[in-house]
């Protein structure tokens, strides 16, 4: 709908820049740099080589989402940003462009979470998340539940990671294995020839004494890495396929496990699943088996949408806008720690609407594909 908020989302706060451009809940344009070719050889992301990436990738991405999308800057209704968590650099780089942009076209400016945008992405491919909605996030950085009873305001954490979050540990294993890096699709990719069940790998804090939603998995990190190293040193040969089938099944068993009983006791017969893992095709089947069985309805978003981009940031700038909520000011910085209590960054001097622009001057709007 034409009355919909047209909403740009910038998103830099790891190793992607991403552009998109939302009217509503309807995606126009997804735009992604990524640099990950560029850390591949360092075994993980390096934040110095991200943000100059990011720096490099920017403009020409905004070009291009503006361009995919077939609207003109200054029609947009206002501009998101992932204001944190996240590489405190990375993230700096996004919010500068942002708040120049912003201050340029004379619009409201959203400095968002990236944890909240991860969920809000959803409403792009399944519709308004309903209310309450339980969010299992899992990502390099992140193992999450969190309950969201108003994605602009109101997010609350139930569990998170204690140590390895779930993306990390398959990074490192996919290291120890010899199988490059990013982790995340090279063991999905592996995993589907092996058996899940050869190898009994433990499954973290899951005994009766145990945190009911945290998550640790350095413990299962460290239990795959000896018994490769232990195969290795007797000289015989690593069953990789075996070792990824199963080790992926640890990951994936108590992810759902817990996301599971985390909606039954919370009394939620939702759960959005998010972040970067959730494009992992065994957590696919094994949530959609266990919440099938619980009557719980599973909402996952497509994998281009569930690794970071722009189109999440500008689906909950966009949430802001249609919600009233009041925008950032012009001094919103990084915080690579944002808590996901935090679904944005208001103003202080703006309680209610969109922030007031009358001081700005469209400077330079002809240069900025207007």
């Amino acid at each position: 709908m034409a009355d919909e908020p047209l909403v740009l989302g910038i998103e830099t706060s790891c190793d992607e820049t991403g552009v998109g451009i939302v009217r509503g809940t309807t995606l126009l344009a997804d735009a992604v740099a990524s640099s990950v070719d560029e850390h591949a050889r360092f075994g993980g992301v390096v934040p110095e080589v991200a943000s100059r990436a990011h720096l490099e990738a920017m403009v020409p991405t905004i070009e291009r989402a503006l361009k995919e999308a077939g609207v003109g800057a200054k029609d947009l209704d206002g501009i998101a940003v992932t204001a944190g968590p996240g590489l405190a650099g990375a993230l700096l780089v996004g919010v500068s462009a942002a708040k120049a942009y912003a201050y340029a076209l004379g619009k409201p400016l959203y400095g968002v979470n990236h944890l909240a945008s991860h969920i809000c992405v959803d409403q792009l491919e399944h519709g308004p998340l309903p209310e309450p909605t339980m969010a299992l996030l899992v990502s390099g950085g992140h193992s999450s539940l969190l309950l969201s009873e108003d994605i602009t305001a109101d997010v609350r954490p139930m569990g998170a990671t204690i140590d390895d979050a779930a993306g990390e540990a398959f990074d490192k294993i996919a290291r120890v294995l010899d199988l490059g890096f990013p982790g995340g699709p090279v063991i999905d990719r592996y995993a589907r020839e092996g058996d899940p069940e050869a190898i009994a790998f433990p499954r973290g804090l899951t005994g009766p004494r145990d945190a009911a939603y945290d998550f640790s998995f350095s413990g299962l990190k460290t239990a795959v890495a000896r018994w490769i190293e232990a195969k290795r040193a007797a000289g015989e040969e690593v069953p990789v396929r075996d070792v990824a089938a199963s080790f992926q099944e640890a990951v994936v068993d108590v992810l759902t496990r817990k996301a599971v009983r985390a909606c039954r006791d919370a009394g939620v017969d939702h759960l959005m699943i998010g972040g970067g893992v959730a494009a992992n095709s065994r957590l696919r089947v094994l949530a959609q088996e266990r919440c099938e069985a619980a009557g719980i309805r599973l909402r996952v978003p497509r994998p281009k949408l569930c690794t970071d981009n722009g189109a999440m940031v500008a689906a909950l700038g966009a949430e802001m806008v249609a919600r009233g909520r009041a925008a950032s000011d012009w001094d919103l910085s990084a915080d690579s720690s944002l808590p996901v209590t935090d679904p944005h960054v208001p103003g202080r001097a703006h309680a209610h609407g969109a922030q007031s622009h009358d001081h700005v001057h469209e400077v330079g709007e002809e240069n900025l594909y207007s």
